[in-house]
């Protein structure tokens, strides 16, 4: 994990730290290994209600580059591997995602970034809504704008 912080609060990094591994319980056979995410368990950090999934992305080409108002996703790397940058406005954590039955949550108020994905790697996102497009910060000037204010409201 790379950790930066522009600033020397050492809070500044409260949002990201809300960003926390998800470990799904695994159940092995001699056929495979099957990874579960079941919206009853305790490792259940919100009720599903989108699954997305992400692969073919080119040698080079990042992915996300966005925040959400309500939105919260757990980002897993089913094949292959990927980095995931967070960013709260005030800190970034670059974590790489490597293991099927790890995943990243990443809670709504933090951009994400997603870049170094390795061939054949597949990110798959399961989110707390449905998409609605109002939902999201798309401008990182906007969003940086917006978590200023936040922390000016405290």
């Amino acid at each position: 994990m790379v950790r930066e912080s522009p600033g020397t609060d050492p809070h500044c990094c409260a949002s990201v730290g809300d960003c926390r591994w998800i470990e799904l319980p695994v159940f092995p056979d001699p056929n495979g290994k099957l990874a579960v995410y079941d919206n009853g368990n305790a490792e259940a950090v919100f009720r599903v209600e989108r699954v997305f999934f992400l692969y073919d992305v080119p040698s080079g080409a990042s992915r996300g580059g966005h925040s959400a108002f309500t939105t919260s996703q757990l980002l897993m790397a089913v094949s292959g591997s990927f980095e995931v940058t967070v960013d709260d406005g005030h800190c970034r954590e670059t974590h790489r995602l490597d293991k099927p039955n790890r995943g990243l949550l990443i809670p709504a108020g933090i951009w994400r970034e997603l870049d170094g994905f390795t061939s054949g790697a597949v990110c798959l996102v399961l989110a707390s809504t449905r998409f609605v497009e109002e939902d999201y910060v798309r401008d990182y000037k906007r969003f940086l704008a917006l978590s200023q204010q936040k922390t000016n409201d405290r």
